[in-house]
Protein backbone atom coordinates (compact mmCIF):
# COMPACT_ATOMS: atom_id res chain seq x y z
CA UNK A 1 0.00 0.00 0.00
CA UNK A 2 1.41 3.52 -1.13
CA UNK A 3 0.76 6.44 0.67
CA UNK A 4 -0.88 9.59 -0.96
CA UNK A 5 2.15 11.65 -0.29
CA UNK A 6 4.47 9.15 -2.34
CA UNK A 7 2.22 9.70 -5.43
CA UNK A 8 2.09 12.51 -8.20
CA UNK A 9 -1.94 14.01 -8.59
CA UNK A 10 -2.05 12.90 -11.85
CA UNK A 11 -1.37 8.64 -10.71
CA UNK A 12 -3.74 9.55 -7.85
CA UNK A 13 -6.22 10.98 -10.83
CA UNK A 14 -5.74 7.53 -12.91
CA UNK A 15 -5.72 5.32 -10.38
CA UNK A 16 -9.47 6.77 -9.52
CA UNK A 17 -10.55 6.41 -12.59
CA UNK A 18 -9.44 2.69 -13.29
CA UNK A 19 -10.73 1.61 -10.35
CA UNK A 20 -13.83 3.34 -10.75
CA UNK A 21 -14.05 1.95 -13.79
CA UNK A 22 -13.49 -1.25 -12.73
CA UNK A 23 -15.99 -0.98 -9.68
CA UNK A 24 -18.72 -0.20 -12.30
CA UNK A 25 -17.76 -3.30 -14.17
CA UNK A 26 -17.70 -5.36 -11.20
CA UNK A 27 -21.57 -4.09 -10.59
CA UNK A 28 -22.97 -4.60 -13.96
CA UNK A 29 -21.21 -8.44 -13.84
CA UNK A 30 -22.38 -9.59 -10.65
CA UNK A 31 -25.24 -12.44 -10.02
CA UNK A 32 -27.30 -9.78 -7.60
CA UNK A 33 -30.44 -11.88 -8.26
CA UNK A 34 -28.60 -14.95 -7.11
CA UNK A 35 -26.71 -13.27 -4.27
CA UNK A 36 -30.15 -11.99 -2.43
CA UNK A 37 -32.00 -15.44 -2.98
CA UNK A 38 -29.04 -17.17 -1.76
CA UNK A 39 -28.32 -16.77 1.82
CA UNK A 40 -25.17 -18.72 1.80
CA UNK A 41 -23.29 -16.20 -0.79
CA UNK A 42 -24.38 -13.73 1.62
CA UNK A 43 -22.74 -15.45 4.29
CA UNK A 44 -19.54 -16.03 1.94
CA UNK A 45 -19.48 -12.34 0.92
CA UNK A 46 -19.51 -11.16 4.43
CA UNK A 47 -16.68 -13.65 5.55
CA UNK A 48 -14.90 -12.69 2.37
CA UNK A 49 -14.92 -8.97 3.13
CA UNK A 50 -14.12 -9.47 7.44
CA UNK A 51 -11.36 -12.03 6.22
CA UNK A 52 -10.01 -9.40 3.43
CA UNK A 53 -10.32 -6.44 6.46
CA UNK A 54 -8.59 -8.74 9.29
CA UNK A 55 -5.86 -9.84 6.82
CA UNK A 56 -5.12 -6.16 5.39
CA UNK A 57 -4.70 -5.20 9.23
CA UNK A 58 -1.55 -7.57 9.72
CA UNK A 59 0.88 -4.94 8.12
CA UNK A 60 3.82 -3.42 8.44
CA UNK A 61 3.69 0.29 8.14
CA UNK A 62 7.24 1.99 7.16
CA UNK A 63 7.75 5.74 7.79
CA UNK A 64 8.54 6.28 4.31
CA UNK A 65 4.88 5.94 3.73
CA UNK A 66 4.89 2.37 2.54
CA UNK A 67 3.19 -0.86 4.32
CA UNK A 68 3.27 -3.99 3.31
CA UNK A 69 0.82 -7.11 3.73
CA UNK A 70 -0.47 -10.03 2.02
CA UNK A 71 -2.91 -9.79 -0.54
CA UNK A 72 -5.76 -12.79 -0.25
CA UNK A 73 -7.39 -12.53 -3.26
CA UNK A 74 -6.52 -15.27 -5.16
CA UNK A 75 -8.40 -17.31 -2.97
CA UNK A 76 -11.39 -14.76 -2.45
CA UNK A 77 -11.22 -14.30 -6.73
CA UNK A 78 -11.66 -18.34 -6.87
CA UNK A 79 -14.50 -18.66 -4.19
CA UNK A 80 -16.73 -15.95 -5.07
CA UNK A 81 -15.68 -15.25 -8.83
CA UNK A 82 -14.26 -11.79 -10.09
CA UNK A 83 -16.77 -9.30 -9.71
CA UNK A 84 -17.99 -10.36 -5.91
CA UNK A 85 -14.07 -10.06 -5.45
CA UNK A 86 -13.78 -6.75 -6.50
CA UNK A 87 -16.48 -5.44 -4.54
CA UNK A 88 -15.66 -7.47 -0.98
CA UNK A 89 -11.84 -6.07 -1.11
CA UNK A 90 -13.57 -2.53 -1.69
CA UNK A 91 -15.81 -2.73 1.49
CA UNK A 92 -13.25 -4.14 2.88
CA UNK A 93 -10.94 -1.18 1.55
CA UNK A 94 -13.80 1.27 2.92
CA UNK A 95 -13.67 -0.53 6.54
CA UNK A 96 -9.67 0.21 6.23
CA UNK A 97 -10.11 3.88 5.08
CA UNK A 98 -13.22 4.45 8.39
CA UNK A 99 -10.84 3.37 10.82
CA UNK A 100 -7.94 5.31 9.33
CA UNK A 101 -5.57 2.76 8.05
CA UNK A 102 -5.93 3.89 4.31
CA UNK A 103 -6.18 7.13 3.02
CA UNK A 104 -8.77 8.22 1.05
CA UNK A 105 -7.30 9.87 -1.59
CA UNK A 106 -4.96 7.09 -2.30
CA UNK A 107 -7.79 4.54 -2.43
CA UNK A 108 -8.24 4.71 -5.96
CA UNK A 109 -4.65 3.90 -6.98
CA UNK A 110 -4.42 1.16 -4.28
CA UNK A 111 -7.32 -0.89 -5.71
CA UNK A 112 -5.81 -0.67 -8.62
CA UNK A 113 -2.89 -2.26 -7.51
CA UNK A 114 -4.32 -4.42 -4.77
CA UNK A 115 -7.21 -5.14 -5.82
CA UNK A 116 -7.86 -4.68 -9.95
CA UNK A 117 -4.72 -6.55 -10.52
CA UNK A 118 -4.71 -9.45 -8.05
CA UNK A 119 -8.04 -10.04 -9.04
CA UNK A 120 -7.27 -9.65 -13.00
CA UNK A 121 -4.23 -12.47 -12.85
CA UNK A 122 -6.15 -15.05 -10.76
CA UNK A 123 -8.74 -14.74 -13.48
CA UNK A 124 -6.83 -15.37 -16.06
CA UNK A 125 -5.07 -18.15 -14.80
CA UNK A 126 -8.60 -19.89 -13.83
CA UNK A 127 -9.55 -18.97 -17.56
CA UNK A 128 -6.41 -20.69 -19.10
CA UNK A 129 -6.97 -23.79 -16.75
CA UNK A 130 -10.75 -24.35 -17.95
CA UNK A 131 -9.75 -24.23 -21.40
CA UNK A 132 -7.40 -26.70 -21.41
CA UNK A 133 -10.09 -29.03 -18.96
CA UNK A 134 -7.62 -30.83 -16.88
CA UNK A 135 -9.08 -33.73 -15.19
CA UNK A 136 -6.72 -33.82 -12.52
CA UNK A 137 -7.49 -31.98 -9.18
CA UNK A 138 -3.77 -30.93 -8.37
CA UNK A 139 -3.57 -28.77 -11.36
CA UNK A 140 -6.69 -26.30 -10.63
CA UNK A 141 -5.10 -25.78 -7.40
CA UNK A 142 -1.30 -25.25 -8.38
CA UNK A 143 -2.44 -22.83 -11.35
CA UNK A 144 -5.16 -21.10 -10.25
CA UNK A 145 -4.29 -21.13 -6.38
CA UNK A 146 -0.59 -21.25 -5.75
CA UNK A 147 0.77 -20.06 -9.18
CA UNK A 148 -1.56 -17.65 -9.50
CA UNK A 149 -1.24 -15.77 -6.64
CA UNK A 150 2.97 -15.53 -6.79
CA UNK A 151 2.16 -14.26 -10.08
CA UNK A 152 -0.18 -11.53 -8.95
CA UNK A 153 2.28 -10.26 -6.15
CA UNK A 154 5.18 -10.23 -8.75
CA UNK A 155 3.14 -7.80 -10.63
CA UNK A 156 1.70 -5.74 -8.04
CA UNK A 157 5.43 -5.16 -6.83
CA UNK A 158 6.54 -4.46 -10.02
CA UNK A 159 3.65 -2.12 -10.98
CA UNK A 160 3.80 -0.29 -7.49
CA UNK A 161 7.89 0.29 -8.06
CA UNK A 162 7.35 1.53 -11.65
CA UNK A 163 4.37 3.90 -9.67
CA UNK A 164 7.07 4.97 -7.98
CA UNK A 165 9.99 5.75 -10.56
CA UNK A 166 7.87 7.59 -12.12
CA UNK A 167 6.61 10.03 -9.89
CA UNK A 168 9.78 10.40 -8.50
CA UNK A 169 8.34 11.65 -5.21
CA UNK A 170 10.21 8.64 -2.81
CA UNK A 171 13.64 7.88 -2.78
CA UNK A 172 14.79 4.53 -4.22
CA UNK A 173 17.26 2.72 -1.56
CA UNK A 174 20.60 1.71 -2.56
CA UNK A 175 19.94 -2.01 -2.20
CA UNK A 176 17.42 -1.92 -5.42
CA UNK A 177 19.92 -4.09 -7.53
CA UNK A 178 18.98 -6.89 -5.25
CA UNK A 179 15.17 -6.17 -4.88
CA UNK A 180 14.76 -9.44 -6.66
CA UNK A 181 16.12 -11.13 -4.34
CA UNK A 182 13.17 -9.83 -1.73
CA UNK A 183 10.65 -10.09 -4.52
CA UNK A 184 10.96 -14.08 -3.89
CA UNK A 185 10.20 -13.87 0.33
CA UNK A 186 7.23 -12.28 -0.61
CA UNK A 187 5.89 -13.93 -3.61
CA UNK A 188 6.01 -17.25 -1.78
CA UNK A 189 4.42 -16.41 1.52
CA UNK A 190 1.57 -15.07 -0.44
CA UNK A 191 1.58 -18.13 -2.75
CA UNK A 192 1.47 -20.65 0.03
CA UNK A 193 -1.51 -18.74 1.90
CA UNK A 194 -3.85 -18.75 -0.96
CA UNK A 195 -2.67 -22.01 -2.41
CA UNK A 196 -3.33 -23.70 0.79
CA UNK A 197 -7.12 -21.98 1.82
CA UNK A 198 -7.77 -22.65 -1.91
CA UNK A 199 -6.62 -26.53 -1.03
CA UNK A 200 -8.71 -26.44 1.72
CA UNK A 201 -11.95 -25.29 0.27
CA UNK A 202 -11.69 -27.90 -2.85
CA UNK A 203 -11.12 -30.68 -0.36
CA UNK A 204 -13.98 -30.06 2.44
CA UNK A 205 -16.60 -27.33 0.66
CA UNK A 206 -16.19 -27.69 -3.24
CA UNK A 207 -19.69 -26.55 -3.23
CA UNK A 208 -18.44 -23.24 -2.44
CA UNK A 209 -15.96 -22.55 -5.17
CA UNK A 210 -17.83 -20.67 -7.72
CA UNK A 211 -15.09 -21.43 -10.28
CA UNK A 212 -14.26 -24.90 -9.45
CA UNK A 213 -15.65 -27.65 -12.17
CA UNK A 214 -16.88 -29.73 -9.15
CA UNK A 215 -18.29 -32.86 -11.80
CA UNK A 216 -14.74 -32.79 -13.75
CA UNK A 217 -12.25 -33.10 -11.01
CA UNK A 218 -14.28 -35.11 -8.43
CA UNK A 219 -15.54 -37.57 -10.79
CA UNK A 220 -14.92 -41.22 -10.36
CA UNK A 221 -12.37 -41.92 -12.67
CA UNK A 222 -12.50 -43.97 -15.47
CA UNK A 223 -12.61 -47.58 -15.61
CA UNK A 224 -12.21 -49.96 -18.75
CA UNK A 225 -14.80 -52.84 -18.25
CA UNK A 226 -13.96 -54.97 -21.03
CA UNK A 227 -10.84 -55.60 -19.98
CA UNK A 228 -13.22 -57.21 -16.89
CA UNK A 229 -14.30 -59.50 -19.09
CA UNK A 230 -10.81 -61.26 -20.50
Amino acid sequence: MIAAELLAPTSLVLGWLLYAAGLIWACMRAPWVELFSDTRRQHLLFGAVLAIFLLWLVRRDFDSGLSFHFIGLTAVTLLLDWPLAILAAFIAQLGLTVTGHQQLVALGLNGVLLVLIPVTVTEACAIAVERTQPRNLFVYIFFSGFFAAGLATLICILAGLGILLIDGLYPMPPWLDDFAGYIWLVMFPEAFINGAVVSALVVFYPDWMETFNRSRYLQAPWKDDSNDDM
